[in-house]
């Protein structure tokens, strides 16, 4: 819960702009700081360690970042259902479902854990991974698998702080997780000069922090809407819960293999070099595109407790609201990008003319891609937040998967390097359409 002058923002209020503003915004910050994770790692790989380690990262981390998206799809899904059994009045439920989801993700990313470290080689070497850049795969990742289930829970604990009414508390956690990282990543890098080695072990220290952290202070009494307890495996919810954040698990599965696509067709059409230029602008696409997610997540609980408790015109002021608030973050991020392109871009990879100039055309083509990105993701998170897992799954598997693979797999056919700098755009702008479908025609069936 936020403090505004000696009121409590509860998820039952009435949220004007500056309410809901408010009490999102501890979750969009929660979910940049955790996005910069590898922002930071590839500053300081780039800068200290070399051009193919900083490769090697961009190319292992879309491998990393499916086995831990496990935990968007336990804490969108399981905020969902919470928060909506906290609108029937039913706590005593409530706890006891985030109770069984919480013991379930540490069983999850054990197990994640192990399959990692069976595949991520065999993995690589399918991508195009070979000699020096192949290694530094290996070396990176397998540090980093060690700490997936704390990865794990943190992505799930970044989503249900806001389910419990304190998402202050959970921006606490990650700046405390995001400077952690940072400043470990200077010490093990540049002071003790450990490589790659040294990055993952700051990243994977830093997730710890994230993910341990909370597990403490839910296990004790609290003041939040929810707290550990003990708690029977309820195969119905869990099910519902995986339905739920089906979008989440497949927009972030998508995501990544769709990343593995873009490397397999950069190695192509440009070398190595497109590779370390596609990283740069990720770094921007995932700061850009947590803003986006992090309201989502923030607005999720409220949206659904209000459709639980029939609230039907306090649900349609917030749908209103959050579509505003999404075009005014699509025209910032725009121009920010447009603005930030050359700084970014010479903090990276200034050290390279050719590669600079690689990236700096790349991202006069991508940032487009930042008018239409919120509004896809916004309609996929909404109808999750209703509860309808399957439309919110639909909208994230033509968004991430479907549309991406189609443009990055036929555009550079016509436009070969800008064709893959275009696809981004081209996807994203017929996933608005999507979306907008989907809102128009839902809209009697859920009174919003």
């Amino acid at each position: 819960m936020l403090k505004k002058h000696n009121h409590v923002i509860q998820l039952s209020d009435h949220f004007h702009y500056k309410h809901l503003f408010r009490f999102t915004f501890p979750s969009i910050i929660m979910l940049i700081f955790t996005s910069i994770y590898g922002v930071v790692d590839g500053f300081f790989v780039s800068n200290y360690v070399g051009k193919t380690a900083f490769t090697a990262v961009n190319f292992v981390i879309p491998i990393l970042m499916i086995l831990g998206s496990v935990g968007f799809m336990f804490g969108t899904g399981g905020g969902a259902l919470i928060a909506l059994t906290l609108g029937k009045g039913k706590k005593t439920k409530a706890n006891e479902l985030f109770s069984m989801l919480i013991y379930l993700s540490l069983g999850f990313g054990f197990i994640l854990t192990v399959f990692g470290f069976l595949f991520l080689k065999p993995i690589a070497i399918a991508l195009g991974a070979e000699g020096q850049l192949l290694e530094d795969c290996l070396i990176y990742g397998r540090v980093i698998l060690l700490a997936i289930p704390a990865s794990i829970l943190q992505y799930e604990f970044q989503c249900l702080f806001a389910t419990a009414g304190k998402p202050q508390l959970g921006l606490y956690i990650t700046l405390a997780a995001g400077l952690t990282n940072a400043v470990l990543d200077a010490l093990f890098i540049v002071i003790f000069s450990w490589g790659l080695e040294g990055a993952a072990a700051a990243t994977g220290i830093g997730q710890c922090i994230g993910g341990i952290l909370p597990l403490f202070y839910f296990a004790r009494p609290n003041t939040s809407l929810l707290k550990l307890t003990k708690a029977t495996f309820d195969g119905k919810a869990f099910f519902q819960i995986c339905i739920n954040g089906s979008s989440e698990l497949m927009s972030n599965i998508s995501s990544s293999l769709v990343s593995m696509l873009y490397n397999v067709q950069l190695l192509r059409y440009a070398g190595e070099d497109g590779v370390a230029a596609y990283g740069v602008l990720m770094y921007v696409n995932f700061i850009f595109l947590a803003a986006y997610i992090g309201f989502s997540v923030g607005v999720s609980p409220v949206i659904g407790y209000h459709y639980g408790a029939g609230n039907f015109s306090e649900l349609k002021s917030l749908r209103k609201k959050s579509l505003k608030i999404i075009s005014i973050f699509a025209l910032l991020m725009f121009a920010s990008s447009l603005f930030l392109a050359r700084p970014l871009s010479r903090l990276f990879v200034g050290y390279d003319k050719s590669l600079l100039e690689m990236t700096l055309h790349g991202f006069s083509i991508f940032a487009f891609s930042f008018l239409f990105a919120g509004f896809a993701i916004f309609g996929s998170g909404f109808f999750t937040a209703l509860n309808d897992g399957l439309t919110s799954a639909l909208i994230s598997f033509l968004r991430t998967l479907v549309f991406q693979i189609a443009a990055v797999l036929l555009l550079p056919l016509i436009w070969q390097l800008d064709g893959i700098w275009f696809s981004i755009v081209a996807a994203e702008f017929l996933s608005v359409l999507v979306a907008g479908i989907f809102l128009v025609n839902k809209q009697k069936k859920y009174h919003y």
